[in-house]
């Protein structure tokens, strides 16, 4: 083999997976799994998923890069910890997700000990300390620092608050031993957002603590480094593809659906700022590169959380089958969560499970409007982002890449008439991640961002025919 050749590793929860890529020409050139043995040795499981892809290879070739990510054990489990929900808390909450956090509890205002008991429950491997403007409050996050000091939790935390109260809610944290890293203030100032300082020592920690944790520092010859949760790396995919390189113009503003087993990803990369004049804008600004994660909306997990949120009938019409098929279906799932489709009916009950989780998950990523009375009369107001005017749509996981009907599925993203408040994409070219590259072009954005570039948009496959086809059909 000739070229550049990258080793691109995804240690999740039940495969290692790999992807052996040629740089130069942005093109896979091979696969291989393994079983993930991170409870017990991860080794195990890369060394299996190396065989199984050196025996399609033939030979491995010299890698230039070995870069890895990780999903594994549930994900990187964070609990946030702001002022006010609305505020604080809520660019706590942004923070986590956008760093491929899996948040798993957020509180608000002075914790209480029924808090720090639930914190304890949820175990997380980081939680993120915010709150108060700089300047501000600085009551709350002391207070908070001091009862989490002395906690047994044992996981790391970022200090992301006000910046007067930030050193001495360090100094508490560590006074009772436990292990503590600020960041700038995740809300700097009354709807001001700054997220990315808190994104970034979060993925550190992630490498330095989180991966020892997970025990897959034990292969960490075999490769250069972590470099991030999987999720994150899905999220730097889409803003690679989105923003481009110095040489490649970017897709411009997109959206990116992630369907899982257990939950429904979607990443936005745009402004938001409202697509008609007039508009008032309500809440906390969005930022640019977002990340929404909905755990009851899991092709597998949570299948019948999407039927229930769908409706029934609604679902059953979509699938093309009878109720009682419908709850058939339901139960094979719920008693065996890996079972991959087999007949006919299967694969119209999957179909119609994702086109349902991508309507719902985008309906909730995306922002609404609503009509206020003012003394001036009625003013249009949004909360969110508007997504109206997003050009590309990007659907990628299993359902989408290896699902017969990817445009019907995808068509469930685009803006409803019968929902004219939901700011969904109104007219986006549609796209599927056929290799499911997303995760790869986002390790490689670092070290390699021309060729991450080029081995992303190679993953595309356009399904823009069938969608225009669709909307002939319907009318």
């Amino acid at each position: 083999m000739t070229g550049r050749a990258a080793l691109l590793i995804d240690f999740g929860s039940t495969f290692t997976k790999l992807r052996a890529v040629d740089l130069d020409s942005a093109r896979v050139l091979g696969s291989g799994q393994g079983p993930s043995t991170v409870t017990t040795d991860v080794t195990i499981g890369l060394d299996a998923a190396l065989g199984d892809l050196e025996a399609r290879l033939g030979a491995l070739p010299a890698f230039t890069h070995r870069l890895a990510s990780s999903s594994a054990a549930g994900g990187l489990r964070m609990v946030t910890v702001g002022l006010v929900k609305e505020l604080t808390a809520e660019a706590a909450r942004q923070a986590a997700l956008g760093a491929g956090a899996k948040l798993v509890g957020t509180f608000a205002y002075r914790l209480t000990a029924a808090d720090l008991e639930s914190i304890a429950e949820l175990a997380p491997d980081m939680i993120l300390l915010a709150g108060g403007t700089d300047g501000g409050n600085a009551e709350v996050i002391l207070h908070n620092a001091d009862a989490l000091a002395w906690t047994a939790l044992g996981c790391p935390i970022v200090v992301a608050g006000n910046r007067e109260a930030a050193d001495e809610a360090l100094s508490l944290l560590e006074a009772g031993g436990t292990s503590a890293r600020k960041a700038d203030n995740v809300m700097p100032a009354f709807g001001e957002l700054a997220i990315e300082p808190a994104r970034a020592a979060i993925r550190q920690i992630f490498i330095e603590r989180i991966v020892h944790a997970k025990g897959i520092d034990k292969a960490a010859d075999r490769f250069d480094a972590v470099l991030m949760p999987t999720p994150a790396a899905v999220m730097e995919g889409a803003r690679l593809l989105s923003e481009g390189t110095e040489s490649r113009a970017g897709l411009g503003p997109l959206l990116v659906v992630d369907i899982g087993g257990a939950t429904t990803d979607v990443h936005s990369v745009a402004e938001g700022a409202p697509s008609q004049d007039g508009v008032l804008v309500q809440g906390l600004p969005e930022p640019k590169v977002k990340r929404t994660v909905e755990g009851d909306l899991g092709m597998r997990h949570n299948a019948a959380a999407i039927v229930e949120a769908v409706g029934p009938a609604a679902l059953a019409a979509e699938a093309g089958l009878a109720a009682e098929a419908v709850e058939a279906q339901l139960a094979q799932v719920a008693g065996d969560v890996e079972r991959l489709p087999q007949s006919a009916q299967d694969l119209a009950f999957d179909a119609a499970l994702a086109h349902g989780a991508v309507r719902v998950a985008v309906a909730r990523h995306a922002g609404t409007t609503r009509v206020m009375q003012t003394v001036n009369g009625p003013v249009l107001v949004q909360s969110g982002k508007d997504l109206s005017d997003v050009a590309t749509v990007i659907g990628t996981g299993g359902p989408l890449a290896h699902g017969g009907t990817p445009a019907d599925v995808l068509r469930a993203a685009l803006a409803d008439p019968g929902e004219p408040m939901s700011l969904r994409p109104k007219r986006p070219a549609l796209y599927v991640d056929a290799d499911y590259l997303l995760y790869a072009a986002g390790l490689l954005a670092e070290v390699d961002p021309d060729a991450g570039f080029a081995l992303a948009s190679a993953s595309l496959r356009p399904v823009e025919d069938e969608v225009d086809h669709e909307r002939r059909s319907h009318g």
